[in-house]
């Protein structure tokens, strides 16, 4: 099989989530994801897309499969710059660690993240690309 000409990445990930103020904050807080974009009021947003890949949505009532059925997506792996701290702000957030490994964490509605050491730079290079611009 020849090399594909073309070259992709996921823009972001869509995930519901039963409490999304709990979420956002976690997200901001803990990995520096900050807001790109909003629906609805910024105390309750139906929607919330961070910079970063991120796109959580409210979605009350909302509970999340057992962690072992396959149905339901499996983790988000998130590049993060300094992983120890990472690590430090999120215990504090009353996740539990995985049987992974101690960067694999699972959020109170359910989702798994697996916390990756970026190499120098590199997530800086990333963030820095504007997904929404138009092309000349």
């Amino acid at each position: 099989m020849g090399r594909p000409q073309q070259k992709s990445y996921v823009e972001h990930t869509a995930v519901r989530v039963k409490d999304i103020q709990w979420h956002i904050n976690f997200f901001c807080k803990v990995l520096g994801m900050d807001m790109r974009e909003i629906d609805g009021p910024a105390d309750a947003p139906h929607q919330y897309w961070t910079i970063g890949g991120l796109q959580l949505m409210s979605t009350s009532g909302f509970a999340a499969p057992p962690s072992n059925d396959a149905g339901w997506l499996a983790h988000l792996g998130i590049m993060v710059e300094d992983l120890e701290a990472a690590l430090a702000g999120a215990q504090t957030w009353g996740v539990k660690q995985l049987p992974q490994g101690r960067n694999w964490l699972q959020l109170p509605d359910g989702l798994a993240v697996e916390l990756i050491q970026a190499s120098a730079g590199s997530v800086s290079a990333v963030l820095a690309v504007n997904p929404r611009a138009t092309s000349a």
